[in-house]
């Protein structure tokens, strides 16, 4: 059978929806958008003056003109022309250079900010190979169209403009009426093509986000991947993407040579028509040679950026298809957010209670049903119970991950829905069942509990997560890169490191989620000891499947189907002989079973014995 998840397709946000994102970027350098649409001006003024000029200089070097000589003037004027059409544009590119940079550096923060205030739910959903890729392409998709569309599409309306008003006032209607009806029919065919096209780089998009995020799902799983043989079934399921988006490039690199054609056909009949009409012109004495020069430069220099200007469509509706998912990403709504003008939370004590609390990650599952219980200020509540019955979940809503679907969590006397996420999670240090490193050094990974702590306070809580020794005997101790995901460690090594970075980050509220389930008895003794001391004068929530490693805490309660069914100290719980007791003789038969006897010392002397 095959399970599947398909939701509906994703809204399209429209262009204009996009480029409105995009402008309250560019009102941090006002100065400078204005400076470089002033130097843009310039520079196409020049550019129009030249042919003006060039006419002059050709109409007075005619045999006609007589005396001839040299137009010096005139040809000094030509070169300051060509010079300030060329130095204007650069001198723009310099000043826009940081507008274009600021606002992708600014968009691109906005979007990786939101999708840390995202809720968890949106996280563990996430394809993170797709939405890496979505921001990579967004962000390159914004240099790309606040470039473009504003030092060429403009540019290039400003001089058709410019051109228009100077074939009108030198030369009868049919010469600007030519122009307008090819610009006209440039447009419409490039608008109603390249509408037709976009399909195929959504396509290509789609399948290339896709791609991207089985690629690094099967390398980040290498091992996975190799304990099963299955290198080529991974190969198997990435060229699957690979085919579509090939499908679709293709087409889309067809349907590119299809409007080129489209286009050059166009604009290469205007330009014969005005050249005939310019050429009839000069026979009939109406126009001289310069005039035809004239016609003839206006018609190259239109021709380039009208070209040009239909590459550069093409490429902003390319970005804007780019920038669609990255923008959208600003749109998933935060599940859980602060309330306006929510206060700090007062950690004084850090006491914890849980009113009838109810809740569940969708409504057909509940998790947790009337769920009750307070860990008073500096004392140990341990949590115990089989797998899914809601343990690890209590965590979750402490951190305020989720919220409550009923009833309330209040840390000192205050809900923890009125306060301030940050000074919530702050309060708070946490052990995690699987840790999770970042692909850097042990150093980094443990002054990730608080980053403004010295060498000497990250090596003490190093020592006090009896990690120490391990460090300093690598060869690069604590520079040594832990891998991805914290790979080149033992799972009781990343553990340690886990409990390094709690003690380091010194909160008034400890959670153990099964914070010593990869290590060794011996090594889990040791440890136990250490928690049991941090834990001092500090509330302490232990979540544990280990029964042994919660005997100290001075309440224990028992959680089966998202309810509490026990409650009491250890004593008190075996005494109960109920749930709790029977869960404690089933372990302690396991660990008689598991623990070898006799051991090798104990062989020996038997051995000795028979000899």
């Amino acid at each position: 059978m095959r399970f599947s998840h398909t939701g509906p397709p994703p809204a399209r946000r429209s262009d204009w929806k996009t480029l409105r994102t995009l402008l309250p970027y560019l009102a941090e350098f006002k100065g400078r958008v204005a400076i470089a649409l002033g130097l843009l001006v310039l520079a196409k003024l020049c550019n129009v003056a030249v042919p003006l000029v060039l006419k002059e200089i050709v109409d007075r070097l005619s045999p006609q003109s007589l005396p001839l000589a040299l137009p010096l003037a005139l040809l000094l004027g030509y070169g300051a022309l060509r010079l300030g059409t060329t130095l204007f544009a650069e001198i723009r590119d310099a000043a826009f250079a940081k507008v274009i940079q600021r606002a992708t550096r600014r968009a691109a923060l906005k979007v990786f900010r939101h999708l840390h205030s995202l809720s968890l739910r949106f996280h563990l959903e996430r394809q993170t190979g797709g939405v890496s890729r979505d921001i990579e392409r967004g962000t390159r998709g914004i240099s790309f169209l606040l470039n473009f569309m504003i030092f060429n599409i403009l540019p290039t309306l400003l001089e058709i403009g410019l051109v228009a008003t100077v074939l009108l006032s030198k030369y009868d209607l049919r010469f600007a009426a030519v122009t307008f009806a090819t610009l006209g029919a440039y447009v419409l065919f490039t608008l109603i093509i390249t509408e037709w096209r976009m399909v195929f780089r959504r396509t290509m998009n789609q399948m290339d986000s896709k791609a991207n995020t089985r690629a690094i799902d099967s390398l980040l799983n290498y091992e996975t991947v190799k304990y099963f043989c299955n290198e080529p079934f991974e190969a198997r399921r990435y060229d699957e993407n690979l085919h579509s988006w090939e499908d679709a490039a293709v087409r889309n690199q067809t349907s590119l040579a299809a409007l080129n054609a489209g286009q050059s056909a166009i604009v290469a009949a205007g330009v014969t028509i005005l050249m005939v009409l310019a050429a009839q012109g000069v026979v009939d004495g109406a126009l001289t040679l310069g005039d035809l020069v004239l016609v003839n430069a206006y018609m190259i220099q239109l021709y380039m950026p009208l070209h040009f200007l239909g590459f550069v469509y093409r490429e902003i509706k390319h970005s804007l298809a780019d920038m669609e998912k990255m923008f959208g990403l600003l749109e998933e709504p935060r599940e859980v957010e602060d309330r306006p003008g929510a206060p700090d939370l007062e950690p004084n004590g850090g006491a914890i209670r849980f009113e009838a609390v109810d809740f569940s990650y969708e409504p057909r599952r509940a998790i947790l049903h009337q769920v009750g219980f307070s860990i008073p200020a500096g004392r140990t509540v341990a949590v115990v119970g089989p797998s899914g019955a809601g343990k690890s979940t209590l965590a979750r809503l402490l951190f305020r991950f989720y919220d409550v679907t009923g009833g309330r969590i209040l840390v000192n006397g205050q809900d923890i829905r009125e306060v301030t996420q940050h000074s919530l999670r702050a309060a708070i240090g946490i052990v995690p069942q699987d840790t999770v490193l970042f692909n850097d050094t042990i150093y980094y990974n443990i002054r990730y509990g608080r980053p403004d702590a010295g060498p000497e306070e990250i090596m003490e809580a190093a020592r006090a997560a009896h990690i120490h020794d391990f460090i300093v005997g690598l060869p690069d101790g604590y520079d040594s890169l832990v891998g991805e995901r914290g790979l080149k460690l033992s799972g009781g090594e990343k553990q340690r490191v886990a409990i390094a970075r709690a003690i380091l980050k010194n909160p008034v509220i400890l959670i153990f989620d099964e914070a010593t389930s990869a290590l060794d008895s011996a090594s889990e003794q040791a440890i136990q000891r250490e928690l049991e001391r941090i834990a001092i004068d500090r509330t302490t929530l232990v979540i544990a499947h280990r029964l042994s490693t919660v005997t100290h805490a001075h309440q224990i309660l028992v959680m089966d189907g998202g309810r509490i069914v026990e409650q009491g100290n250890h004593e008190q719980l075996l005494d109960l002989k109920g749930f709790y007791a029977r869960m404690w003789a089933l372990q302690q038969q396991e660990e008689r079973k598991n623990t070898p006897f006799p051991g090798v010392a104990d062989n020996n002397k038997i051995i000795n014995k028979i000899n």
